[in-house]
């Protein structure tokens, strides 16, 4: 019992990106090895099941928490980085888009599946996406329906907002606390699910998936790169009206990096905090932008939503129209908003974005276990990615106040 504890100990005190990689590295030695286990295979499945099972009621919390609880306390003068956090999220799911039309891939699943309903054109999704909204909410909660989850859990948000006492308020804050942590639980287990979906894919398609998985992250983090470098900068160039890199790469230096192992936003906010102090920035300001972005300004994860959707579609056969496409940006957008604080958390949202073309939730889910497969480097890309620029958007905010108050930049900006 006590090596037993011990083993557990182990396990729970390595890195979980370590952990990963041993459950991939495993799963392809043992498919090359001993190919047509079935109870190897079998692993695979309880992981996706178990977040199939898990994220419709996760997404619902989230946002019913979220919008319950509201944000009275951010007056005026966050305004300006609320927008700068939330425009920079929107241009990286359309730069997504675009990279996606222009390097199309495709994902080789375990197990065939057809799309529920493959929309013809933009005027037959919105159409779907109406009706899918007014579902009956528990349907879509016991079918993983994300529209209708999304919808609802908006509304009664909302309602709650208005009409909840603080004990009810705190109730759904709580709840959603317990279900991430419960998706934390999952997630924990990932590597016997990567072992037993990498030997389910290698027994059934060899090693040519890696092919597949290979061009996905270099779309992925090629996606990423471009928004770090070019995207984000230009924000900051068009509201400053200065050369933005001193910042940019200051920014990656000391915030970035720290994100790339840490693989979380909320475990880098004191490492941002300390970057604002040194860049002289109001206290009283980037103790709540800070804090706010690790919630809301999530590029990294749109990328990832809309990469992996698209992905999806085109492995499905879906014909998807450039008009519809950026209203995936837009639902994206909103859906990394509300990303999870835990690591993977927006492989969750994935199945949400896949509805709006008809795709299943088996297939979308199959799609969340590569993505798990390949978020050793994608996961941390993406968190250096939101937290890097948690800190900049933040600083270029308040550079721009203090340009209308007549106030001198900091030199590495003139």
């Amino acid at each position: 019992m006590g090596t037993l504890k011990k083993a557990v100990k182990c396990y729970n005190e390595t890195s979980l990106i370590i952990r990963i990689a041993i459950g991939l590295a495993v799963g392809i030695v043992l498919a090359l090895a001993v190919p047509g286990v079935e109870w190897i295979g079998f692993l695979g499945d309880i992981f996706v099941g178990a977040l199939k099972a898990i994220a419709p009621v996760l997404v619902f919390v989230l946002v019913t928490a979220s919008l319950c609880r509201g944000r009275e306390k951010l007056g005026r003068k966050f305004r300006t980085v609320i927008f700068l956090y939330v425009i920079s999220t929107f241009l990286a799911a359309v730069v997504s888009v675009i990279a996606s039309f222009i390097f199309p891939v495709s994902i080789k699943l375990t197990q065939g599946a057809e799309a529920d309903v493959i929309p013809s054109g933009l005027p037959e999704i919105m159409k779907n996406l109406l009706l899918g909204m007014v579902a009956n909410p528990l349907q879509s909660l016991a079918d993983g329906k994300y529209l209708g989850i999304l919808f609802w859990a908006a509304f009664l948000g909302l309602a709650l907002k208005n009409t909840a006492s603080d004990t009810t308020k705190t109730f759904f804050a709580n709840s959603a606390d317990a279900v991430s942590m419960v998706v934390r639980w999952i997630i924990n287990l990932a590597p016997f699910g990567i072992l037993g979906l990498v030997y389910s894919s290698i027994s059934s398609n060899g090693m040519s998936i890696f092919v597949d998985y290979g061009a996905l992250l270099l779309l992925l983090v090629g996606c990423m790169l471009t928004v770090a470098l070019i995207i984000d900068p230009l924000i900051a160039f068009i509201a400053l009206g200065r050369n933005p890199y001193p910042l940019v790469f200051r920014c990656l230096k000391q915030s970035g990096v720290t994100a790339f192992f840490t693989r979380s936003s909320a475990a880098n906010i004191p490492i941002n905090m300390e970057l604002c102090e040194e860049l002289g920035l109001d206290s009283e300001m980037y103790s709540v932008s800070i804090p706010l972005g690790a919630t809301i300004n999530m590029d990294g994860a749109a990328v990832t939503i809309t990469v992996l959707t698209l992905a999806a579609a085109n492995t499905m056969g879906i014909n998807v129209t450039f008009g519809s496409a950026l209203l995936l940006s837009f639902i994206a957008a909103l859906a990394a908003c509300g990303a999870s604080g835990v690591a993977g958390g927006s492989l969750l949202l994935i199945p949400m974005a896949c509805s709006l073309f008809g795709i299943p939730q088996d297939v979308a889910m199959q799609v969340v276990g590569v993505g798990f497969i390949i978020g050793v480097i994608q996961d941390s890309v993406e968190t250096a990615l939101n937290s890097s620029g948690d800190v900049m958007f933040a600083a270029t905010a308040e550079f721009m106040q203090w340009k209308k108050e007549g106030r001198e930049l900091p030199d590495f900006l003139k």
